[in-house]
């Protein structure tokens, strides 16, 4: 007897429709976190949707939305009946179900369409979970079952669905362009452009790098730094040079504090995008290496370390590479003027990192409340060039800082936190060495066993944490770099 698939007893007749709502005029009845949570989802989707709330009492927040959108009025009053005048939409978000039972029953009469928050029953439409990529928007609706299920799989297609997905629709309307003639001929056209695509079987999708791939990477660079200590130990000096000879003599037991220094340092920094200086210092002032060591080394290790942990998240595609590229340019510019500056301003650095500190630990506050907060809306930063520059020219001058003034800033201001730390950690590659060559023309490079025992740590730790970063849900991320944040702001102000 052939298995068949069992034919659910309930399905969703509701018929998905994309409103411009902005051609309506929406009512809202009550002003508490419903009534916000409503407004937020309309004015992220349709920002010039006309809505007049009316409520005895409002919500702080808002009031404060009024400001931002001078299409929302309020009205800090009991609901009359005469506010439906005039209206297409009501949505009903008060704490009284016979009131909203009774604003429903007129809102028919009127015909006017309704929603009832918490009531399914009495809506005749949902407001579903949304996720929006430029131009892509996906509606998720549970038919009023679940609210909370709808949000978690809002959440699961907003890491699955890249930005990118913008670049593919720009090069379909470039297509459609060129298409010439009637119907048929462009039909004709289209298969011609896309037959490319139906060549031969289609391909398993290979995974972007696999685990024996990891394994490899993490263990080329330190077999490699082994086999050099080796080799100076058996060769005469004339074979290996002086620069080699002078690394093997540096480099006893210690070492092994040094690949834990920035094995550590680069778990963090890797993960969550930030505080490879700061946590790679710290560990090695604890183990007793002066400061002007540690600064020296750690700039001078972040150039490989960075290297690998950018090349880790574009092999897991955690990279926007528009986003890196606004990134790059300012980021190196900052980070030789703050290396130049520092050499001539060191004495003025008691002043540069107390300011520094207190902005990233107002960042790393403010990205922890956003994480745990409630849907809002939400403006990306544009001007990158300015934040890119600050935070080279501040990495260079304050030993740290690129991460979290870059990646807070952005992620802050609500870009995705995995395409963030991804492009900003690659452009960190750039920074480092723009700044590490300014530092080395000025003042040398010394303590070179120190350099690779991080170097060796770190190139241990990169995949591991770009896998990390690609795993770990974007709430949790951000939840975790405002901790990183804040932690690491408080020790620069204190200590």
């Amino acid at each position: 007897m052939p298995l068949t698939e069992e034919i659910p007893k309930e399905k969703n007749n509701l018929y998905p429709v994309f409103l411009k709502l902005e051609n309506f005029k929406l009512l809202i009845v009550g002003g508490g976190n419903v009534a916000l949570e409503k407004i937020s989802s309309v004015l992220k989707n349709s920002p010039k949707t006309e809505i007049t709330l009316v409520s005895v009492s409002v919500n702080e927040e808002i009031k404060q939305l009024q400001k931002d959108f001078s299409s929302l009025q309020i009205i800090e009053r009991a609901f009359q009946e005469s506010d439906l005048d005039s209206v297409d939409f009501v949505i009903i978000a008060i704490n009284n179900k016979e009131t909203s039972a009774s604003i429903k029953q007129l809102a028919t009469q009127r015909k006017i369409i309704t929603n009832v928050a918490d009531t399914p029953e009495q809506c005749d439409f949902y407001l579903g979970s949304i996720v929006q990529k430029g131009n892509i928007k996906i509606a998720i609706s549970t038919n009023g079952k679940s609210p909370t299920l709808a949000k978690r799989l809002r959440e699961t297609f907003d890491q699955a669905v890249p930005y990118e997905i913008n670049d593919s629709i720009d090069n379909l309307i470039k297509i459609r362009k060129n298409l010439n003639g009637n119907f048929s001929e462009k039909v004709k056209q289209l298969n011609e452009i896309t037959s490319v695509l139906a060549d031969g079987k289609p391909k398993k999708k290979k995974r972007l790098i696999s685990n024996k791939r990891i394994v490899v990477y993490s263990l080329t660079a330190p077999a490699l730094l082994i086999a050099g200590y080796l080799l100076s130990m058996y060769l005469p000096p004339n074979v290996i040079g002086g620069y080699a000879q002078k690394l093997a003599s540096s480099i006893d037991s210690s070492i092994l504090l040094y690949i834990l220094a920035g094995f550590t340092a680069q778990m963090i920094d890797g993960a969550l995008g930030m505080a490879y200086g700061l946590t790679a210092s710290s560990f090695l002032l604890s183990v007793g290496v002066p400061p002007a060591a540690s600064s020296a080394s750690v700039h001078a290790s972040e150039i490989f370390t960075s290297g690998v942990s950018g090349l880790m998240h574009l092999k897991f595609g955690n990279v926007n590479s528009k986003l890196f590229k606004t990134l790059l340019i300012p980021g190196v510019l900052g980070a030789i003027l703050g290396a130049y500056l520092l050499t001539s301003l060191e004495n003025y650095n008691y002043i540069l990192k107390p300011i520094i500190s207190s902005y990233t630990l107002f960042l790393g506050i403010l990205i922890i409340f956003k994480a745990l907060k409630k849907d809002k809306i939400r403006e990306k930063i544009k001007r990158i060039f300015p934040l890119a520059l600050v935070g080279g020219l501040m990495d260079s001058i304050g030993g740290g800082g690129w991460g979290p003034i870059v990646s807070s800033t952005l992620i802050a201001g609500g870009r995705n936190a995995r395409f963030t730390i991804g492009s900003v950690n690659l452009a960190e590659f750039f920074v480092s060495l723009a700044s590490s060559i300014t530092f080395f023309t000025i003042i040398g490079l010394t303590h070179w066993a120190i350099i690779a025992g991080l170097i060796i740590g770190g190139v241990i730790a990169a995949p591991i944490a770009a896998y990390l970063a690609n795993k770990i849900p974007t709430k949790t991320i951000m939840i975790l770099v405002g901790i990183v944040v804040i932690i690491s702001s408080l020790k620069r102000i204190f200590f």
